[in-house]
């Protein structure tokens, strides 16, 4: 981590406007590496993604530095109507994830509240010229005109980079869509939503299979909602979700069509010393990760970070605050609504580290080998290549150090919910409102 003399993160780039006033439709609300880490891809709340591209300076300069170019931009996702139930379906995104490349192309499933998209991202420097069938600008000829034939020449263009939308996965949820996972055997995939998970193959849109169904049949009975899923990375008929209960179920594929039943079950008994009006929306899972190595998992709640062996389901092996000094806070975080904010949380390449938000513009770092930890800021102070981050303290109450912030004075306006980490180097991106911040490490 920072300042520990172990990771030191320096600031790379950040990417977005610097302005004061950010309308609603460029905040990110979604950020995703790809299996090599080349691409770099954002949604925002105005149903666009943008995908980033490694530059090849970067990677070969020495230190190795986190810079990306903009590479392709395109509207995934419009606003939508629902006349049957007078509703109006956003166009922000909510998830991104990419398959893994298998030609020149690449593909990435995006999703808002209800429909899921596969999308062809393709390069195209050369185009066909001389039609025998096409005028030039595309129009049909008349075959009673055509007297001759001629060779098309494939003539060489400026690169561009094209989308275009492959399949179109909709009419499968009732309630808002949040998480979606590609299986490793990468044909098939999962969307979950409030009360359901189902399963896709990825060449078939019109239908899919429920396989986990948690809608009681009174309504009122409703005492939890599903708000994460992932599948295994390695195991193909494994996969997880978690609950506002704060639980974690794994369920095997194998044992039943339909996975109400689960294989293991996760929780942690509760606190007594802690427990108080708020102890159940705290509890709440936020984002559930599946390590790489497919052994462990991490779970965010409101206030920490837990590590869970998957062959444990009594407790988790480590669990690490992430602002244990808002506990105080949670009447005025409740008025506010912020207690319903939903933080994700990711691995580092190794698995050695973990990342997750906070608000401030803070993100917190743990390092599981060392057991050190570290709080570091996206800040536009630091906006200059190669600046070293420092690391920053919140203090409670009594004194405070020149370099700690207090309590009281945290801008919960300002909050980074989404965050990512380079598949197999030291690079991370972070989204603070409207901007993206990459980093790398010092080394």
């Amino acid at each position: 981590m920072a300042g520990n003399g172990d990771i030191q993160w320096c600031f790379s780039q950040v990417k977005g406007t610097l302005d004061e006033d950010v309308s609603d439709a460029d905040i990110i609300s979604c950020v995703e590496f790809n299996h090599d880490g080349e691409l770099l891809a954002t949604g925002d709340k105005g149903g666009r993604v943008v995908i980033f591209q490694r530059d090849p300076v970067s990677k070969t300069s020495i230190p190795k530095r986190g810079e990306y170019n903009v590479y392709s931009t395109f509207q995934s996702h419009e606003p939508e109507f629902d006349y049957l139930k007078s509703l109006e379906i956003e166009e922000k995104i909510n998830k991104i994830r990419w398959l893994r490349r298998k030609n020149q192309s690449h593909f990435l499933l995006s999703t808002n509240d209800k429909t899921i998209k596969l999308w062809k991202v393709s390069e195209r420097d050369k185009t066909v010229d001389g039609y025998n069938t096409k005028e030039e600008n595309g129009t049909l000829r008349d075959p009673a005109n055509i007297t001759s034939l001629r060779v098309p020449q494939i003539k060489p263009i400026e690169l561009t980079v094209e989308a275009s939308p492959r399949r179109i996965f909709a009419n499968a949820h009732t309630y808002h869509i949040n998480s979606i996972s590609v299986n490793s055997d990468q044909e098939t995939y999962l969307s979950a939503d409030d009360l359901r998970i189902n399963l896709w193959h990825q060449e078939i849109t019109d239908q899919s299979f429920n396989i986990v169904d948690i809608k009681p049949t009174n309504m009122e009975e409703l005492n939890e909602v599903i708000t994460a899923a992932e599948f295994h990375p390695i195991d193909c008929n494994l996969f997880v979700y978690s609950s506002s209960k704060g639980t974690i179920r794994l369920c095997d594929m194998r044992a039943a069509a339909l996975c109400d039943r689960h294989s293991k079950f996760f929780e942690e008994p509760e606190d007594p010393t802690n427990k108080s009006f708020f102890s159940e929306i705290i509890s709440s899972i936020s984002d559930v990760k599946i390590s790489n190595s497919g052994r462990y998992m991490i779970s965010r709640d409101y206030l920490c970070v837990k590590v869970w062996d998957l062959h444990m389901e009594s407790r988790p092996v480590e669990t690490y605050p992430v602002h244990e000094y808002l506990r105080s806070k949670l009447c005025s975080l409740y008025e506010n609504d912020c207690i319903f904010d939903k933080f994700e949380v990711c691995w580092s390449g190794t698995d050695s580290a973990i990342m997750t938000g906070s608000y401030n513009n803070f993100f917190r770092m743990f390092d599981r080998i060392n057991k050190r930890d570290a709080t570091l800021e996206a800040a536009r102070e630091i906006a200059k290549p190669k600046t070293l981050l420092r690391p920053r303290k919140v203090c409670t109450g009594g004194k405070r150090k020149k370099d700690e912030i207090s309590v009281d004075c945290l801008d919960f306006n300002k909050k980074i919910l989404h965050t990512a980490w380079h598949p197999s180097e030291n690079v991370i991106a972070v989204a603070a409102t409207n901007n993206l911040y990459l980093f790398h490490d010092k080394l």
